[in-house]
């Protein structure tokens, strides 16, 4: 027995591979895990973008939204999901598509910072364990409320010298300890033998000379940054926020004392432009907060509040982290000059990172072929086998934005001393800018950045703040069963897709595998890599997939795992694109264009 499914309903399915549209009702398949009478919150569609559009052209001086949140990272979408249910009236605009600068481009990691505790520790730094503490208690919160796009990842740390292991299983213990009851597994010591076998990449003696001693097990969340961020949008949008994506803040608009009362925005699908108005504006564009505040200023210029640190990562092939009885990753606490490095499976590749440089920050940041370097060296110093550009599948860098004192000029030298807090602040001008933080504390962000704005006093909430418990959309009855329910029903697809497609889509599963029987839509887009075409119809529907750009990278993450698949796929990504969203042939060989000039940001490695 299948059921309606109003949020996929009347959507333009394919028909075969060179158009021949039709209109279908699509009904889901039917999962035993799934209990299709119960209501939930995100029940109904969720708004288009040209609806959303029309609800900003509706504001005014006279009838304004309480809160404009410039900037849709992790930051503006959970604030906007945190405001619209306490039943403020929320819009939340961005530049780009959400998630298309740093939240796009970290580490994927839910954690509490293992780096923090140790200069907590040795620098006496009551603010670093601060930020450790409240990052723990935050880590278990983020994996219960998106559990589909997060889980514990088992991570390794090496001891080479013997006053390592008990250095490091203390550590360890501290920061099971600070977690508490939050805490996800247990930390413990595993000897030499153990060790390889459960990661056999591992070197069993260091390029110092010294023999492995044995390695420190912890566990640490994983996630997948840019699908969350795009459920914080959406569900923010399901809760009753006016979101939009490539809605740029052209300037900020201010009443005759000098008070920011909204913003000209700039559609900039079309260059329309409209003013939106409203009684609080916050700025939650990370890295680019600067730019922002500098719209609302006669010579564009401000006193700086964020600085920004490069972050590079490069993707390698899945056999660095397997091979083993476990998939686990590996940090590196301290590489020759200082900094920690992470190699992680993800998404069925191993990504290794982190740089940690000053940098100038701009939209289209690129690794540059010295960071590459830096980590395929660093990872080499710690494997039983040389790392090498060919095996690098596709790299890229996003940029940090690193909490200054809004009062100077920013701050000189490195970053790796730079507490990773948040910074809330209220220019003269009224507008509230929050920046710096992390993925992990996200949500505590969103709630502070709220309650700040709601202690002006311009608005008076009906609901408390709820998000500590909210699951996002897709996992307020996913479970883990489910990856088997699909795979047992749709067996011609495959345990990767199945399991890709459970964990990219929760409890909205279904809501795909109809569009793919209905259109034929179940071919893989790219070889060797579980996506189907089913799923760029479904983005493109149901979660503001705007370019060929927003699908290969932040709605599939071919981008970020396979330079070369990804600029396979474009060509048909486009075309489903153009025929779900239709599309021009102008406008697709654009986007096709467009998407090519963005892949050259994922360079600095052989293809």
């Amino acid at each position: 027995m299948a059921r309606y499914i109003p949020w996929v309903a009347g959507t333009l399915l394919a028909g075969g591979t060179t158009g021949g549209w039709l209109l279908a009702e699509a009904r889901e398949p039917v999962f035993a895990s799934l209990d299709v009478s119960k209501k939930t919150l995100f029940d109904e569609a969720i708004p288009k973008r040209p609806q959303q559009l029309e609800k900003l052209q509706a504001s005014s001086k006279d009838s304004p939204f309480d809160l404009l949140i410039i900037g849709g990272g992790a930051t503006g979408s959970g604030s906007a999901l945190d405001a619209a249910t306490r039943g403020l009236k929320t819009a939340l605009i961005e530049r780009e598509d959400f998630g298309s600068g740093t939240s796009s481009k970290s580490t994927k990691l839910v954690h509490g910072g293992v780096r923090y505790l140790e200069k907590a520790v040795f620098q006496l730094d009551v603010s670093q364990l601060s930020l450790v503490f409240e990052a723990l208690s935050e880590r278990k919160a983020f994996l219960d409320n998106a559990p589909h796009l997060a889980r514990p990842v088992p991570i390794l740390m090496p001891c080479y010298k013997w006053w390592e292991v008990p250095f490091f299983w203390a550590g360890l213990k501290a920061y099971d300890l600070l977690a508490g009851t939050q805490g996800l597994i247990m930390s413990k010591y595993l000897g030499t033998t153990e060790s390889i076998n459960m990661l056999p990449m591992l070197a069993p003696v260091s390029e110092s000379g010294h023999k492995l001693k044995g390695t420190i097990l912890y566990y640490d969340g994983q996630f997948d940054d840019a699908r969350v961020n795009v459920a914080l949008a959406c569900s923010a949008a399901a809760a009753g926020a006016t979101v939009a994506n490539y809605t740029e803040c052209d300037k900020l608009i201010k009443d005759a004392g000098g008070k920011v009362i909204g913003a000209t925005v700039k559609d900039r699908m079309t260059q329309e432009e409209t003013d939106v108005y409203a009684k609080v504006v916050i700025n939650s564009a990370g890295p680019y907060c600067d730019w922002v505040r500098a719209t609302g200023t006669e010579d564009g210029k401000v006193n700086k509040c964020v600085m920004g640190a490069s972050g590079v990562h490069i993707t390698l092939a899945d056999y660095f982290c397997s091979g083993g009885n476990a998939s686990a990753g590996l940090i590196i606490p301290k590489t020759k000059d200082g900094r920690v490095v992470f190699m992680l499976p993800w998404l069925g590749q191993v990504i290794a990172g982190t740089t940690d440089e000053m940098v100038d920050i701009t939209y289209r940041p690129k690794p540059t072929a010295e960071e590459i370097d830096f980590i395929l060296a660093t990872l080499t110093d710690h494997l039983s086998v040389e790392v090498k550009r060919s095996d690098v599948k596709s790299a890229w860098s996003g940029i940090r934005p690193l909490a200054t004192k809004p009062k100077t000029e920013g701050a000189s030298g490195g970053t790796q001393n730079v507490v990773r807090e948040h910074l809330i602040f209220e220019d003269d001008d009224g507008m509230i800018t929050i920046t710096g933080g992390k993925w992990t504390t996200y949500r505590r962000m969103a709630q502070d950045v709220i309650d700040h704005a709601v202690a002006t006093g311009r608005m008076a909430p009906s609901k408390p703040c709820t998000t500590a418990s909210l699951k996002l959309i897709g996992a307020e009855q996913h479970t883990p069963q489910l990856i088997t329910e699909v795979a047992q029903q749709f067996a011609s697809l495959g345990t990767d897709s199945a399991t890709h497609l459970a964990r990219s889509y929760g409890d909205r599963v279904g809501a795909v595998l109809a569009i793919a029987e209905e259109g034929k839509l179940s071919k893989k887009l790219a070889e060797g890599y579980p996506q189907i075409e089913a799923e760029v119809v479904y983005c493109a529907q149901n979660e503001y997939c705007m370019t060929v750009e927003d699908y290969i990278s932040r709605r599939s993450r071919l981008a970020f795992l396979d330079h070369g698949a990804a600029k396979a796929a474009i060509p048909r990504v486009a075309e489903l694109l153009a025929s779900t969203l239709n599309w021009t042939s102008e406008r697709k060989a654009e986007e096709i264009a467009s998407a090519l000039t963005y892949m050259e940001t994922f360079t600095g490695f052989e293809e």
